[in-house]
């Protein structure tokens, strides 16, 4: 069963989750009982320092917007955008005075130019349509600080069939083409200077990039 992958944007990839309960079950599954250990070592990747100003782009439950939060302190803030307002609720409601959520897609996020220092998105650049990625990235481009930091997390293929299988069920044609490759090609697009690339285990493949300081003519 499909969790939240919307049925009208499977043909293109896409979809939103609307049922935050049952995400979190699936999530922590997902992850083989690690997503604690996963997205503190995610939230690590992304530098967030204290006073800074970060975005996470398709936050969901704000998992890692609460995680993040102790690493920019009170001087800091962490804002996470979703499109999903039951997703935005239960975020909410478990948030601490550092975090606030607004509603909106990637590829329009509801935010001026060079907001943020840092903008993270973890699993939820698959769920967007394969034809608005480009523009979502971009977005975040947009949002950043020049010299600030991203980080993009999202599935890799998993080498054991058994887990392929798992993740092929769960996130269908959303997969295609695999993350990493597409990611790849976005994110340079976009016009950020890829630093590394890592994998975080179970399933993870991460991008981090920096938005180059413009130097004028």
């Amino acid at each position: 069963m499909r969790i939240g992958h919307g049925p009208a944007k499977q043909e293109d990839g896409g979809g939103t989750i609307d049922h935050p309960r049952a995400y979190e079950v699936l999530a922590e599954i997902g992850l083989g009982g690690r997503r604690r250990r996963v997205f503190t070592r995610i939230a690590a990747l992304t530098g967030a320092r204290p006073g800074d100003r970060v975005l996470d782009v398709g936050c969901g439950t704000g998992y890692l917007t609460r995680i993040i939060a102790p690493l920019v302190g009170r001087d800091g803030h962490v804002t996470g955008v979703d499109p999903s307002t039951s997703m935005l609720d239960h975020a909410r409601a478990r948030a601490p005075r550092t975090c606030s959520y607004r509603v909106g897609e990637g590829q329009d996020l509801p935010f001026s130019d060079a907001s943020f220092d840092v903008v993270v998105s973890t699993l939820a650049v698959h769920h967007m349509p394969r034809s608005a990625r480009g523009t979502a990235v971009r977005e975040m481009f947009r949002v950043l600080r020049p010299g600030g930091k991203l980080l993009i997390a999202d599935f890799r293929p998993p080498t054991h069939p058994v887990s392929a299988r798992l993740v092929g069920v769960l996130v269908g044609p959303a997969m295609r083409p695999g993350m990493p490759e597409s990611l790849a090609e976005l994110v340079p697009d976009a016009g950020f200077r890829i630093t590394s690339t890592t994998h975080v285990k179970p399933l993870l493949h991460c991008v981090e990039a920096v938005r180059p300081i413009e130097t004028g003519a």
